[in-house]
């Protein structure tokens, strides 16, 4: 690849999922996957192989469903990790291992309880052990953010010189500052005698929101690939996102030397709309590129300026991105085949005739409750009928909902719980609250709501409203999605679509910052 091209390298799979409540499915990796796959990503880090059976699966099945983009695996400087690593990537069309070992001094004598000298005896075992499965293999000083640079010069000369081709450099804590961060990436490939032999990269957390910041200042000072997800979606306040790096080095080409163009920049929205879509996360309106309302203007002044000439307000095309690209309207009179195609255009794709028929059952539904039907309907629609599939141990069969000026709330609901009808009815202090009241006097999982939040998938009174529900029941976090035309339903779908993540809830994962000493 040409030193001029920067790597995308997309870790929504693997980081994106540590956030609470963001987990997925193997199914719903694969979607991502495939969706990141159109858009044409480098790297896709599947995950973490070793943390559970469930993350070795999913990372297998990403592995053989990918044939464009490189997939790579997250291990520990261990061999079990490692191990695990090479095996859940066989099938893969090209496989890459990322191995990992803190190396701030913090880390290393109250995490690691292990000295220097063995941190770096680590580090290229490490190295040497995944070349035994791939030759393409990533480095990370864990928290190189604030190791010190000598000894940072030290282990990435040892793990070049063990084969490593590529070494990321982690701000694990999102501590760094522009300016700093692309010192420190300009110093290391200045001191560094191999520093030739590897291509540099960078992980960027955005604890104090300069993850893209940070990122691009090394991108300035010669990294030639970062780290990033859809919608900065990651652990604790998120990662760098993968819109604003790649937007940001197409739009400034009179400052950047390096490039992006291999990227399908018009798949950003659909993905953003995925990714957002199976994890519950909403996107903010004003977040850039992918928020509604980053491409809207409301000043009459503005308004005027981009009608006159667009780049007066307007740094980049919204239709670059993917906004009103292709935008079809569906309705009632609208064929299978149509819906099968636009689906397919959007980047989902049925597994069998079964699949289909179910959707287009639910578009029917949905066309005779609203006119006219875009393509964040369609997709709601679709991530709404794939969580309703997923181990459907509670089914909600039947609501009713009563609510008045001066009078309390309540719900009468009927729900199959392992295939046995249930009945109840419940007082709330509104709608939603009776609605959830009932359910649980059903199922009593005792689970708490930690977060509960509605929003409108298009325009209009008759749009669908999208719910996402937060549960937590004995330190577990799951998200459940729910959409309809009618609020109340979406947020009793939610619930009971939390409920049955619950139940079918994979293996835990063993966090990888939060492991064991080494």
């Amino acid at each position: 690849m040409s030193n001029n091209n920067l790597i995308i390298f997309d870790t929504t799979l693997r980081d994106g999922e540590q956030s609470p409540g963001a987990s997925m499915s193997k199914d719903e990796k694969i979607r991502i996957a495939k969706a990141l796959e159109k858009l044409r990503v480098d790297i896709i880090e599947a995950g973490f192989p070793a943390a559970s059976p469930g993350d070795f699966d999913a990372v297998a099945a990403v592995a053989a469903s990918i044939k464009d983009s490189t997939v790579c695996a997250l291990a520990r400087a261990m061999d079990r990790d490692i191990d695990a690593a090479g095996e859940a990537l066989k099938l893969a069309a090209s496989a890459r291992i990322h191995t990992f070992i803190a190396t701030s001094p913090l880390h290393m004598e109250k995490k690691l309880r292990m000295t220097p000298d063995e941190v770096v005896e680590r580090a290229v075992y490490a190295v040497k052990r995944a070349r035994n499965f791939t030759d393409n293999v990533e480095f990370s000083p864990e928290d190189a953010g604030r190791s010190e640079i000598d000894f940072l010069c030290r282990v990435i000369e040892a793990a070049i010189k063990a084969g490593a081709g590529t070494i990321n450099i982690p701000d694990t804590v999102g501590y760094n500052l522009p300016d700093r961060f692309g010192r420190l990436i300009c110093e290391l490939r200045e001191r560094i005698p191999n520093a030739d032999k590897a291509v540099f990269s960078v992980h960027c957390h955005n604890d104090l929101g300069l993850a893209v910041a940070n990122s691009l200042s090394a991108v300035l000072n010669g990294a030639r690939q970062v780290e990033c997800t859809i919608n900065g979606l990651g652990e604790r306040a998120g990662n760098a996102a993968l819109e604003e790096i790649v937007m940001a080095v197409r739009t400034r080409q009179d400052v950047f030397s390096c490039t992006v163009d291999q990227i399908d920049t018009t798949q950003i929205l659909s993905c953003s709309r995925l990714v957002s879509n199976i994890t519950g996360f909403p996107v903010q309106p004003n977040k850039a590129i992918v928020g509604a309302n980053a491409f809207a203007h409301e000043s009459g002044i503005h308004q005027d300026g981009v009608l006159k000439h667009r780049e007066t307000y307007e740094i980049m095309r919204a239709e670059d991105v993917g906004w009103n690209a292709n935008r079809m309207v569906l309705g009632k009179h609208s064929g299978r085949n149509a819906f099968n195609q636009r689906l397919q255009e959007l980047g989902y794709a049925f597994n069998s005739e079964k699949e289909l028929n179910t959707a287009f059952a639910r578009f029917k539904d949905l066309a005779d409750k609203k006119h006219e039907i875009y393509d964040e309907d369609l997709q709601a629609l679709i991530s709404d009928t794939l969580a309703g599939e997923q181990n459907e141990t509670v089914k909600l069969l039947s609501l009713k909902v009563t609510s008045e000026t001066g009078e309390v709330p309540r719900a009468f609901l009927t729900l199959s719980v392992n295939e046995e009808e249930c009945m109840v009815d419940a007082s709330g202090s509104g709608p939603v609250d009776a609605v959830y009241n009932a359910i649980e006097k059903i199922v009593r999982s005792g689970a708490h709501l930690q977060l509960y939040s509605v929003k409108n998938v298009t325009d209009g009174t008759d749009s669908q409203a999208e719910v996402s529900v937060r549960l937590e029941q004995e330190g577990n976090i799951i998200t459940g999605q729910g959409a309809d035309t009618d609020i109340v339903i979406a947020s009793a779908k939610a619930y009971i679509n939390a409920l049955n993540r619950f139940v079918g809830k994979q293996t835990l994962r063993h966090h990888p910052q939060k492991t064991e000493a080494i």
